[in-house]
């Protein structure tokens, strides 16, 4: 597969697996078939893989290790700390955790379950507001220095909080929402990165299934499902957006290729230290996703997206989510 280079020399494949999506409770199902469908990637190729502790909790990176195990030596594991996780029960309290106590209870858990003696990329999950980013970034310093984790990473931080990370330890990768129904980050996140030499590592970029043409205004969501709080899948909402969806759908038949690969296949063609991170259950999926690889879109194409001037209707979280990114 493909390699892309995030910040400080990180050197990954060029498309990422999530983790989060396979089991929200603390039981996963179909565990033996995640296991297969992540070593699968492993031999296409991949070797870049996402997960957190808040995954379950816990019972997401038993998984991701337990599948990982035999090929360590390949892989690049990501995980996150920085919600309030009780260390003893892994019960999630509500809120954020970045004490620099917390942090360090947390890799040893997060090392423990993934059944690795060091993380390679160790991603503040979000910011808390109540610790100095500072000395969140010193703590992650000092487990680098300690051999515990390789690389740093922030996830949904705002410009500020990256700069003031960045002048303690320097910092390999953001992990943002970013995709063509979510382009925010280009008014001053991406060009904060890119002068400090961070790379993005972008999730939803399929917009949370939006973005496969696989949704329409007939698709219910369960309460189980995160998208029936979101107020961009509102029915109002995809009506709207649907236009979007009908424009890469057009440039994909071009290519012979899906909407998810066009979708993919933009963010590729953005910048080269941007490495999409999606999830998906099926092994088709997976397939059908990393075959963006093949697919370049040329200045026509962009060119075309950009001058349709598309406007998203409806926000991409609700209120009280949104409150915890940006910061």
């Amino acid at each position: 597969m493909i390699k892309r280079t995030l910040g400080q020399g990180l050197e990954v494949s060029a498309l990422s697996l999530g983790a989060m999506g396979y089991g929200k409770a603390r039981e996963l199902p179909d565990r033996p078939e995640m296991i297969d469908l992540i070593r699968t990637a492993v031999e296409h190729g991949m070797d870049f893989f996402d997960t957190a502790e808040v995954y379950g909790p816990w019972t997401n990176e038993e998984m991701v290790g337990e599948a990982l195990a035999p090929v360590r030596d390949k892989v690049k594991i990501a995980t996150k700390f920085g919600w309030d996780i009780d260390q003893e029960t892994g019960e999630h309290r509500g809120g954020v955790n970045s004490k620099p106590a917390q942090i360090r209870r947390a890799i040893e858990g997060s090392l423990k379950r993934l059944r690795t003696d060091y993380i390679d990329l160790y991603y503040q999950h979000r910011v808390d507001p109540d610790v100095p980013m500072e000395d969140v970034a010193g703590t992650v310093r000092e487990l680098i220095a300690e051999g515990k984790v390789r690389w740093f990473g922030m996830s949904e931080a705002g410009a500020q909080s990256i700069r003031r990370a960045y002048a303690v330890q320097p910092v390999a990768a953001l992990q943002s929402e970013y995709s063509l129904w979510t382009r925010e980050p280009e008014a001053e996140i991406i060009p904060t990165i890119e002068e400090l030499g961070i790379g993005l590592v972008p999730f939803s970029p399929l917009g949370k299934g939006f973005l496969t043409g696989k949704i329409d205004v007939t698709t219910t969501f369960d309460n189980s499902d995160i998208r029936a709080g979101i107020p961009r899948f509102s029915e109002e909402a995809r009506i709207a957006n649907q236009k979007l969806v009908d424009l890469i759908r057009k440039i994909g038949e071009k290519h012979r290729a899906t909407p998810a690969q066009v979708a993919l296949a933009w963010l590729l063609a953005q910048k080269p230290w941007i490495v999409p991170l999606f999830g998906t259950r099926k092994l088709e999926r997976f397939e059908e996703n990393i075959g963006a690889l093949n697919v370049t879109l040329d200045k026509v194409d962009l060119d075309e997206i950009a001058q349709a001037n598309i406007v998203i209707q409806g926000a991409r979280y609700p209120d009280a989510m949104l409150r915890r990114s940006g910061l």
